[in-house]
């Protein structure tokens, strides 16, 4: 029987689940192609293995491509899928990765890919190890003993920190065998745009270029803005009434449980919880992103607390750049954790940061809080 995310795409726009797409099928063609390749694939003798898949000048001898198809020079070790918000790269990335006959794969969102990164790291210098050794070349081999193959959603490098890892780390990664199917926003030579330090990240960039396939999703529609709005989570302009709803939503949704101050521990800090049962946090838009939060943070929230609540989202000038990039970082944190989300804001999520520096990365932002009120995400947070 026929399988692989082609054919699982073909039968969503037959059901009528999806709708067709000449550019979604283009991608969907290219990770078959990358599903076959994938067929009985083991990276022991790193990426050796991969290249020894191929016939002379790197094209495939016996998984259905054609000369100057997908691989047209050497051998692409994954795909790295660009373009606009909504325009289905998570979802077809879902279906390639659901698909993917491989017993060791990962399929992670790359803000908590690079903390989990970032803590190895920390580890390793706390121990004897610190001053001995390079830990990016053993956390290469750790990552590709356990996931051959590895899925990152929505790359974006904006951390100096992060910058001056990936090159290194992806670069042991595919010599160790991995296979990397990235999705972005932005084409890698627009990656960490305007960052500190940049030319010590254009190795990077140089890397995904020539070892991944690129492809830019060039999807005429959002899908996401699409979808039917149902049970109201986003409430504005703020108003007293505003205000007076979103306590009856608490009190609704609190019941008989009881409601008290909460302290969310990470890494040894503290974070404060004003408002708290076991299953909802309530905080003020200032508790979270006006102090020195980050990803770490946000992500053990979302961990925790099936609903999160916050009132009193501003119009995110430009003289708050700061806030909205945890902003940013916080919806991409309750999203990838399906969380509900419920606030109070004083304008609609398109005109939040209508101008600023980081006003093209907050439109993903703008795509995610629209579809957070639909029917559709509602239904299957893990907060109903």
């Amino acid at each position: 029987m026929a399988d692989g995310p082609l054919y699982a795409y073909r039968a969503a726009v037959r059901d009528g689940s999806l709708t067709a797409d000449p550019a979604q099928q283009l991608a969907a063609e290219k990770l078959q192609s990358l599903h076959m390749a994938l067929t009985n694939y083991r990276p022991a003798e790193g990426v050796g293995s991969w290249l020894s898949r191929f016939g002379r000048g790197g094209r495939p001898t016996s998984f259905g491509w054609r000369p100057g198809d997908a691989f047209d020079q050497d051998p692409k070790q994954g795909l790295y899928m660009f373009g606009q918000v909504g325009r289905g790269k998570s979802m077809l990335m879902d279906l390639f990765f659901h698909h993917a006959a491989v017993p060791s794969k990962r399929r992670v969102h790359f803000h908590e890919f690079m903390q989990s990164i970032h803590r190895e790291i920390h580890a390793w210098r706390s121990t004897s190890h610190a001053g001995s050794a390079d830990p990016i070349p053993k956390l290469a081999k750790s990552i590709a003993h356990d996931s051959w193959l590895l899925c990152l959603d929505e790359l974006q490098v904006t951390d100096i920190g992060d910058a001056m890892i990936v090159g290194r780390l992806f670069q042991g990664l595919m010599d160790e065998g991995v296979v990397l199917v990235i999705t972005s926003n932005r084409a890698p030579d627009d990656l960490y745009k305007d960052g500190l330090q940049r030319e010590r990240f254009l190795p990077f960039i140089r890397l995904i270029s020539a070892r991944l396939d690129l492809l830019q999703l060039d999807a005429s529609t959002d899908y996401r803005l699409g979808r039917t709005q149902g049970f109201k989570v986003f409430h504005s302009p703020l108003s007293d009434g505003t205000t007076v709803l979103m306590n009856q939503i608490f009190e609704d949704l609190a019941g008989a449980a009881p409601i008290i101050q909460d302290i969310l521990t990470v890494n040894n800090r503290s974070v404060p919880i004003p408002k708290a049962t076991e299953l909802i946090a309530r905080f003020e838009f200032s508790d979270l992103c006006s102090h020195a939060l980050g990803a770490a943070d946000y992500l053990e929230l979302a961990r925790r607390f099936p609903t999160v609540m916050i009132d009193n989202i501003p119009i995110l000038t430009p003289d708050k750049r700061d806030e909205a990039k945890r902003f940013v970082t916080l919806i991409d944190a309750l999203y990838e954790a399906k969380t509900l989300f419920i606030c109070s804001a004083e304008a609609p999520p398109e005109t939040l940061y209508p101008e600023g520096s980081g006003a093209f990365e907050f439109q993903r932002t703008v795509s995610r809080l629209m579809e957070m009120q639909s029917e559709s995400y509602i239904k299957h947070t893990h907060g109903m």
